[in-house]
């Protein structure tokens, strides 16, 4: 007769190896948990942002040109003409990811450190990832095209 579970001392497939009692086995299908997991944060996470960004828009002491830059950017994505088409697969939402995340980035880098970390209602690490996501996804706009949205954001 075989036993319903397997013996832990047989060693796992998974791990190639004999299992440890402190070893941790990663699930079989991780990607699915992980995935919801991280949409479960930028759910929460997103209210915290909303009121940032209306919060930063309206103080004074932000830049005016950094605040007429989101604009301009919800224009073009809200904007039936575009750049690249929709109907692109993949690169028609790339190029209004791109832009929005710079205009962000740029709103919240002119505001400075003090005035966004006041108008932040969330946790610390929070806005710590989204400054980071921000950064990362500028990162992946080609350099030249990085100067000209510099050079008309007035930075």
């Amino acid at each position: 007769m075989q036993a319903a579970y397997p013996d832990p001392m047989d060693g796992d497939q998974r791990t190639g190896g004999s299992v440890r009692p402190d070893e941790v086995i990663p699930p079989e299908a991780g990607g699915s948990i992980q995935a919801r997991q991280l949409a479960k944060d930028a759910a929460l996470m997103l209210p915290n942002l909303v009121k940032l960004l209306g919060r930063l828009v309206k103080d004074p002491r932000v830049p005016r040109r950094s605040k007429l830059v989101l604009l301009a950017a919800v224009g073009y994505v809200l904007s039936p003409i575009d750049i690249l088409p929709e109907m692109i697969p993949v690169a028609g939402i790339l190029d209004d990811l791109f832009l929005v995340a710079f205009a962000l980035n740029h709103l919240i880098e002119r505001a400075g450190e003090e005035i966004v970390v006041e108008h932040w209602d969330g946790p610390q690490d929070i806005l710590a990832m989204v400054r980071s996501a921000l950064g990362t996804i500028n990162d992946f706009v080609p350099q030249k095209i990085r100067k000209l949205l510099g050079r008309l954001a007035g930075g």
